[in-house]
């Protein structure tokens, strides 16, 4: 058990050494380009950011085509970044469609953002109610049958821990308890078995 947080602090370190350098190069590839001063400097910036946001839209259970999408454009930007400036590209003389793509990158990723970050999200509908079946008139003097109990969905303890974090998740971003057939799209199991994990959380 003790030795969790050394695993957990050597894939820190190590994200942090390749963030680090994933971001050197495209500001160095930038600079190339012609774009100097901050604006060299935003440029990586902006790429992990698309990074970011297109992983959160991965993460949110909705739409992954989307997120999918420029998740792999932000990802090219960044492959490409550390391929072009690792010796096969001659930084004094970047060829023009480069400069052409290093130029128009600003307008690329603030139309994925802008998608991801306000894009609709596709949830699953809920089943609609079935409707009532008509019941025949019994004589007053026949008591009528009571009714079976209902069938109980059994919860895997772990998924009440993982719904709850997400029941929690849902209420720290909007400050409403989270509804069922949210709960149902966030964790993509059946209506009946979203229901029985409802009730565990109340």
């Amino acid at each position: 058990m003790r030795s969790l947080p050394v695993r957990l602090d050597a894939v820190l370190v190590q994200a942090l050494i390749a963030a680090a350098l994933s971001f050197a190069h495209l500001h160095d590839l930038a600079a190339a380009a012609g774009q100097d001063g901050w604006k060299a400097w935003a440029y990586p910036v902006s790429v992990d950011l698309l990074l970011v946001a297109a992983w959160r839209r991965l993460r949110s259970g909705g739409s992954k085509a989307a997120g999918w999408c420029w998740f792999l454009v932000a990802l090219t930007a960044s492959l490409g970044a550390n391929i072009a400036t690792a010796g096969l590209l001659d930084l004094d003389a970047v060829p023009a469609w480069l400069r052409i793509l290093v130029a128009g990158w600003p307008a690329v990723a603030f139309l994925g953002g802008t998608l991801l970050a306000h894009g609709p999200t596709a949830e699953p509908e809920a089943d609609p109610a079935p409707a009532p079946a008509s019941t025949p008139v019994r004589p007053a003097v026949e008591a009528a049958p009571e009714p079976a109990p209902s069938p109980v969905t059994p919860v895997p303890p772990a998924l009440v821990t993982h719904a709850r974090k997400v029941a929690d998740d849902h209420r720290a971003r909007t400050g409403t308890p989270i509804d069922t057939p949210t709960l149902r799209a966030r964790l993509g199991v059946s209506l009946p078995l979203a229901e029985a994990i409802a009730a565990q959380l109340t």
